[in-house]
């Protein structure tokens, strides 16, 4: 049986999940009152059970077409789904992509070569929202951001070979391989320390990455009208 969705667990601030909340609240609140509306106009004293059933059926269709024309927001997952694809076509990226490699998009965590995200509960992120996109949908968002970042990511990896990572990364890379962290620090310490020129030059490419989370989280402040990230040239 196909699967019909795909569920993504990305970190926001709190600021972004009141206002996502907030923004499904109106929505429901609005749907609700133009519902109660149209049946004081449409259901009459003294109409028949049948005929009142019937006009109530009808007017659930019509939510169910606003919903999927936007003229309402729907569930939560309707909103920010509406919002992804808009978040692609704004950014070029709502196309079909080749498959990646085998695995390629299933690892835990953040991609290889992104720098850390913002700690949970330290100033960054502090809630989680879970959403449910159609599969097609989420296929496209894990490709898309699969191909935008790989020249990045290579080259990233490149660049680990010849200055490497450091301590911090590659402390999180032994505990996660199972490796001693003796013999991580070890290896961290024997390589040459990174020039400035090279630092900037591995800051320069982890802002080229895109990840799921990141397209997610500027659809959800699209949806909200909260102020959009700078989109990267060639994103």
């Amino acid at each position: 049986m196909a699967m019909t969705s795909m569920k993504f667990h990305v970190a926001v601030t709190e600021e972004a999940l009141k206002a996502l909340n907030a923004h499904r609240k109106a929505e429901r609140d609005r749907e609700h009152e133009w519902i109660a509306a149209r049946r004081r106009e449409l259901i009459v004293p003294g109409m028949s059970r049948r005929a009142a059933a019937a006009i109530r059926r009808d007017i659930r269709a019509q939510v169910a077409r606003m919903r999927r024309s936007g003229e309402f927001g729907g569930t939560r997952d309707d909103i920010v789904t509406r919002a992804v694809r808009q978040e692609l076509r704004a950014r070029g990226l709502d196309r079909k992509w080749p498959k990646p490699p085998e695995g390629a998009v299933d690892a835990p965590g953040r991609p290889w070569g992104t720098p850390p995200s913002a700690p949970m509960g330290e100033g960054g992120y502090t809630h989680r929202v879970s959403v449910n996109l159609p599969y097609n949908l989420g296929d496209t968002v894990r490709r898309a951001a699969y191909w935008t970042s790989k020249t990045a990511v290579e080259a990233l990896q490149e660049w680990a070979d010849r200055w490497g990572d450091g301590v911090d990364v590659a402390l999180r890379e032994a505990e996660r391989d199972g490796i001693p962290a003796e013999l991580a620090l070890a290896s961290a310490a024997g390589r040459p320390s990174a020039p400035q020129a090279a630092l900037e030059i591995r800051d320069r490419l982890r802002a080229q990455i895109l990840t799921t989370g990141d397209l997610i989280r500027a659809s959800v402040e699209r949806a909200t009208g909260a102020s959009q990230p700078e989109i990267p040239d060639g994103a």
